[in-house]
């Protein structure tokens, strides 16, 4: 089995997006005004993309969201998103980026703090679902 991370382009991240993320709605909604301008990687196995997330740098203050984290149902709880997340933190960390935060669902915390993010006190709900905000700083 081969396992690589690669950059994608953003278009490529919409059908695990609107897959795993909002099946029951119109795959506009998992589009991003921004994601042309965004980082976005994947994870394939033996050639197939099964996981993605995209990165947005704010050159202002040397912060970055990363948004729309998605593995496909059968690969998940198999560590590839653990991988992409890995790969993520370490080109933040190479891009100078001093912070490093999400929209975590409630329900995926657990995975953000085995690498090192931290909950924050602020919280929302968009959609039905609950969200925390999540953030990590890189001195």
């Amino acid at each position: 089995m081969t396992v690589e991370v690669i950059k994608i382009n953003f278009d490529d991240t919409y059908v695990i997006r609107h897959e795993v993320m909002w099946p029951d709605r119109e795959l506009d909604c998992i589009k991003l005004e921004f994601d042309p301008e965004g980082l976005h990687y994947g994870v394939q196995v033996d050639g197939i993309l099964v996981s993605v997330i995209s990165l947005f740098i704010s050159d202002r203050d040397q912060s970055a969201q990363f948004r729309k984290f998605a593995t496909l149902k059968t690969y998940q709880g198999q560590g590839y998103g653990g991988i992409l997340l890995s790969k993520l933190i370490e080109d933040s960390k190479e891009r100078k980026i001093k912070r490093l935060w999400c929209n975590a669902r409630l329900d995926a915390t657990g995975l953000y703090e085995k690498y090192g993010l931290k909950k924050t006190d602020q919280t929302f709900n968009k959609g039905g679902q609950s969200y925390v905000i999540m953030e990590v700083n890189f001195k």
